[in-house]
C-alpha cells in the first residue's frame, strides 16, 4: 500500500511538473481573420505546437482583438500579452520611427539587405526592442507603402502642388511630415478608427499601409490606389521577456528556429504578394490603381528624404540616425 501510495504520489509531482512547464501563449495581430498574416500565424502556431509536443501553444488573436498595436506593444513589454505580430510602435521611443523612414530604400533587394537578418535595421529593431523587455524573433516584411482614396486623386505624381485631401496618418512623426510633403493634409488617427473615419467623411482616405492592408481592412472605401512607394513595411514579431522566461531551453530554441524560418519564407514570397494584391484591388473591386513613372517617384522621393529626413533626425538624434543611414547606404 505504502509503495502504491508512493507511486501515485510520484506521479502526480511529474504530472503537476508536466503541467507548469506548458505554455498558452496569446499573439495579437492587425489584420482581421483569413487575412494572409493571419493565415500564415495559424500554421506557425500548428508547427510551434507539433515541434514541442504540446507544450507550447500559441493563440491567435486578429483585428487588433487586444487592442491597437500601440497599446498591444506597452502590454507586451510588460507581459500582460505575450506575443504579437505587427508594425513598430514608436510612443515610448522615437529612434523606433526609423524602421519606416519614407524612402528610406527603393527596391526588394535592397529591403532584404537593410532589414533581413544581418541588416542595420534587423539588428537595430532587435535592441531596441530588448530595451522595452520584448525579444524580436523575426522581421515579416509585407511591401512598399501606398495612399489609398475613397476619391479621385488630384495630381497623385506630382509632390510640389497641394491636393487638399485629408488622409488618415499613423500616429509617427515621419507618416505626418510625409503627408504634407507629398501635398495631403496629414491626419493622426488610430489604425482601429481609421475605417469609420472614411466612412463618416473625416478623412479621405489613408496613408501608412499597402495594396494588401487596403484590401484587407479598406476594401470598401477604397476608390483609388496610389502605389507612391512611401515607405517599406515590415512589421516584427515579438514575445515578451516574461512570457519567453518561462519556457524552458528546449522550447525556446524551437521558437527561435520556426521564426527564423518564418520571416525567411516570408522574404521569398513577399514581393510577388504585394503584386497580387494590387491586381486584386483592380480586378476585384475596380479600383483606380494609378500608374506612377520612375521620374515621378524619384520626385516624391527627392523631396521626403529633403524636407522630412532632417526633421526626423533631429527627433531621433543625429548622431544616431545618421549612422544607421550611413550603414545603409553601405548595403
Amino acid at each position: 500500500m505504502r509503495k502504491l501510495l508512493g507511486m501515485t504520489a510520484v506521479a502526480a509531482i511529474l504530472g503537476m511538473a508536466s503541467y507548469a512547464q506548458a505554455a498558452d501563449l496569446k499573439m495579437s495581430h492587425v489584420r482581421p481573420q483569413g487575412a494572409t498574416i493571419d493565415v500564415e500565424l495559424r500554421a506557425f502556431a500548428d508547427e510551434i505546437k507539433s515541434a514541442t509536443g504540446g507544450d507550447v501553444n500559441i493563440e491567435i488573436f486578429p483585428a487588433s482583438a487586444l487592442g491597437d498595436y500601440t497599446t498591444v506593444q506597452e502590454r507586451v513589454s510588460v507581459g500582460m500579452v505575450d506575443m504579437a505580430t505587427q508594425p513598430v510602435a514608436t510612443g515610448v521611443d522615437r529612434r523606433m520611427q526609423i524602421s519606416s523612414l519614407p524612402y528610406l530604400v527603393t527596391n526588394w533587394e535592397q529591403a532584404q539587405k537593410v532589414y533581413g537578418r544581418g541588416g542595420i535595421l534587423h539588428n537595430t529593431m532587435q535592441e531596441l526592442y530588448a530595451e522595452q523587455d520584448i525579444t524580436m524573433l523575426a522581421a515579416y516584411p509585407v511591401y512598399f507603402g501606398g495612399i489609398s482614396l475613397n476619391v479621385d486623386p488630384i495630381n497623385p505624381g506630382d509632390p510640389s502642388k497641394s491636393n487638399g485631401i485629408k488622409v488618415r496618418v499613423p500616429g509617427i512623426k515621419a507618416f505626418q511630415l510625409e503627408g504634407e510633403a507629398l501635398g495631403y493634409i496629414p491626419s493622426p488617427l488610430p489604425f482601429s478608427e481609421a475605417f469609420s473615419a472614411i466612412q463618416i467623411g473625416v478623412v479621405d482616405g489613408v496613408m501608412g499601409s499597402g495594396a494588401e492592408g487596403y484590401y484587407a481592412s479598406f476594401r470598401d472605401v477604397t476608390k483609388s490606389y496610389i502605389p507612391a512607394n512611401t515607405h517599406f513595411e515590415v512589421w516584427y514579431m515579438l514575445i515578451s521577456n516574461e512570457s519567453l522566461n518561462q519556457l524552458d531551453a528546449d522550447d525556446v530554441a524551437v521558437l527561435e528556429k520556426a521564426a527564423e524560418a518564418f520571416e525567411t519564407k516570408r522574404w521569398e514570397v513577399a514581393q510577388q504578394d504585394q503584386a497580387k494584391w494590387e491586381k486584386r484591388l483592380a480586378d476585384e473591386l475596380g479600383t483606380n490603381v494609378v500608374k506612377l513613372t520612375d521620374e515621378q517617384l524619384a520626385a516624391m522621393s527627392a523631396k521626403v528624404q529633403k524636407e522630412v529626413w532632417p526633421e526626423i533626425l533631429n527627433d531621433l538624434g543625429q548622431e544616431w540616425g545618421q549612422a544607421i543611414l550611413d550603414k545603409v547606404s553601405q548595403q
